[in-house]
Order: C-alpha cells, then sequence, then structure tokens
C-alpha cells in the first residue's frame, strides 16, 4: 500500500500541474513583505535609496519531489533633490521557480519604475509599473500516475489516462502596476523614538497576459491582484517594537490571505549624529496563511544588512501527506537609506545622496 499510496500523491500533485496550470495561483513567498516587487511595483524607492533582496524557498520535500523558488531584486532611488517634491526609482526584479517531478520551470524577469511624491515631511504616495517576459517550461515525461500501477508494481507501459502536453513551453508577455501609502515619522533604518512608519497599497499584476496553459492555446494567466498593509509602531516606554502585517491576494478562482506579527527587540538605536554606532535589532514572530499554514518567523537587522527566516508548517487538507512539514524560506537584504544616520524630512539638509 505504501508503493500505491506514492503513486497516487504523484498522480494527485501531477494532476494540479498539467491540468489546473492556467488556474495556479502565482510565485509566493512567506516572508513577502521582504519581497516587495512581488506584492507592489510601487514599493521600488519608497523605503531605501538603494536595496537589494535575495529570496530562497523550498517546499513539499516531504511530499514529492521538492519544489524551490528563487527571487531576486534591486531597486535604485533616482533622486535630484533629496528634499524635492518628487522622484524616480528604477528596479529589477527575477524570479525562477521549479515545481515537482514535472519539472515545471516559470522564469518571470521584469523591469519597473516608480514616481514616489511627497505629500509633506512625513507621507509619500507613489506609482509603479513594470513589464517583462513569463517564460514556462514543463516535462511530463517522469511523472508516475495511479493508472500505471496494475495492483503489484508500477508499469510505465501501461496508459496514463490523463490528457497529453501539446506543447512543453510557453512564452509571453508580463505587465503589472500598482499604488501605495507610506508615512514614516523618519527614515531611519529603526528607532524607539521616532520610528513609527506603516505602508498600505493596491496592484495588479499579469494584466491581459495571452495564452498560459499547455494544454488550451486559449486559456489566459488569470490577473493577480493584491492588497496589503504592514507597519512598525513603537512601543510607548520601551526600545521594542511591534510589526503587524497583512497580505490578501486573489487571482481568478484562488485567494490567499495571511496575517501576522512581529516583535523587535532594539538592541542598539540608530544614531542621529553618527554612522560609527551601528544599529542592531531582532525581530520575531509568526504569520498565519488562512486555512493552509503557520508561519514562524525571525528577522535579524543589523547596519544596513538584514537576514530573515521562516519555515512553514501546513494546516490544510494534505496534512495527512505533508506530516505539517511545509516550506523553509530565507532572506538577505542590503539596504541605503536616504541619508543614512539622519533624521531626514524635517528639513535636514545635511543629508547626503
Amino acid at each position: 500500500m505504501h508503493m500505491k499510496t506514492k503513486y497516487i500523491v504523484n498522480s494527485f500533485f501531477a494532476f494540479l500541474m498539467v491540468s489546473h496550470l492556467s488556474k495556479a495561483q502565482d510565485i509566493h513567498f512567506s516572508q513577502y513583505t521582504e519581497t516587495p516587487s512581488s506584492i507592489n511595483p510601487a514599493l521600488a524607492g519608497v523605503h531605501y535609496n538603494t536595496r537589494v533582496i535575495a529570496n530562497f524557498r523550498t517546499q513539499w520535500g516531504s511530499v514529492a519531489t521538492s519544489y524551490q523558488t528563487i527571487g531576486l531584486s534591486f531597486e535604485q532611488a533616482i533622486k535630484a533633490k533629496k528634499l524635492g517634491k518628487g522622484y524616480f526609482a528604477i528596479a529589477l526584479n527575477i524570479f525562477r521557480d521549479a515545481a515537482g517531478d514535472a519539472k515545471l520551470n516559470t522564469l518571470n524577469p521584469n523591469l519597473g519604475i516608480s514616481y514616489v511624491g511627497k505629500i509633506n515631511k512625513q507621507m509619500k504616495v507613489s506609482g509603479g509599473l513594470q513589464g517583462g517576459l513569463f517564460y514556462r517550461t514543463i516535462d511530463v515525461n517522469n511523472l508516475r500516475w495511479d493508472k500505471q500501477y496494475n495492483g503489484y508494481e508500477y508499469n510505465s507501459a501501461l496508459p496514463n489516462g490523463e490528457p497529453s502536453t501539446p506543447r512543453s513551453s510557453i512564452t509571453s508577455y508580463d505587465m503589472g502596476g500598482g499604488i501605495n501609502f507610506n508615512y514614516a515619522q523618519s527614515e531611519k533604518f529603526f528607532s524607539s523614538k521616532d520610528g513609527n512608519k506603516f505602508d498600505f497599497g493596491f496592484s495588479a499584476y499579469h494584466y491581459s497576459i495571452p495564452a498560459n496553459s499547455f494544454i488550451i492555446t486559449s486559456e489566459k494567466l488569470y490577473t493577480r491582484y493584491c492588497a496589503y498593509a504592514n507597519g512598525d509602531f513603537n512601543i510607548p516606554n520601551s526600545k521594542n517594537a511591534i510589526m503587524p502585517s497583512f497580505l490578501y491576494m486573489k487571482q481568478g478562482p484562488n485567494s490567499q490571505f495571511i496575517l501576522g506579527a512581529l516583535f523587535k527587540f532594539i538592541l542598539v538605536d540608530q544614531s542621529v549624529y553618527t554612522a560609527n554606532r551601528k544599529p542592531c535589532a531582532i525581530s520575531i514572530g509568526s504569520q498565519y496563511r488562512y486555512r493552509d499554514a503557520i508561519v514562524p518567523q525571525v528577522l535579524v537587522q543589523y547596519d544596513k544588512y538584514a537576514f530573515g527566516a521562516s519555515y512553514d508548517i501546513n494546516v490544510s487538507a494534505l496534512t495527512p501527506a505533508s506530516k505539517r512539514n511545509g516550506g523553509l524560506e530565507i532572506m538577505l537584504r542590503y539596504n541605503v537609506s536616504p541619508g543614512y544616520g539622519r533624521n531626514l524630512g524635517r528639513g535636514d539638509t545635511r543629508a547626503s545622496y
């Protein structure tokens, strides 16, 4: 029975990938606040002059061949005048996903531009657009189906009874855009005195994307809509802070809702007067992805660097097969804030570019 169960599980995953590929959700990360380009192009250049983020995720290794997702993003603000009314930013991001025995690979490189307008010294509104390529490939030759199990062993010569794939690759263009509102008491990395800040916004990805299915050539990729909010709020009379966040995404008939918070312990405050004092903070918390996973998370920030780690504890209907094992996710970030070490937005013209 163990062998048959294995083939049933493989068949289940293969059926999802091949028969319902055009309705599947996008690449996603649990540490979504650390993948800004995947939730809104308008976030480019809002928080930092320069930001580079690398993400790695592996999941479902306990059920089938592990799914692996890699993300790399770079953004750069273009500021002619630090205290002007607005500025532009450019962004480059690349996502690659390899899923299961069918080697369902997705490559999605994009180039984006955003405009950040200042309402006043603490508030900004930004809009962003991005465009690029959407490339997918699949190889069904390695799949094993339940109907190819003859009661005793697996026999590849038996018909699988599943639809064939007329083509093994898809290439199309990709488009997305969104708006974001940002409030920040200051633009320092983190501070126990005036570090309150938050963002909320809305975006749409894969607008009017052409054929996406390996089986039905007229099938289009559903547009993915995102709504989110996240903040960083100091706890009064302490050096600590709370970082709540939520993300809602809808793509065709599928939707995803994530809610959680991190508690940040500021070990060393960022100095307003010198860059020699290196700020440091550790954040610990958890996210809950509705009817899917509980995600414990840790974030370590030191100076211009950050490291994040999380693990999905599966609580979905797949729990009997996954044994609650989900996905490990790692994040590395390098960032340069506007005028490092200075309290910007309050008339400090000493800030460097």
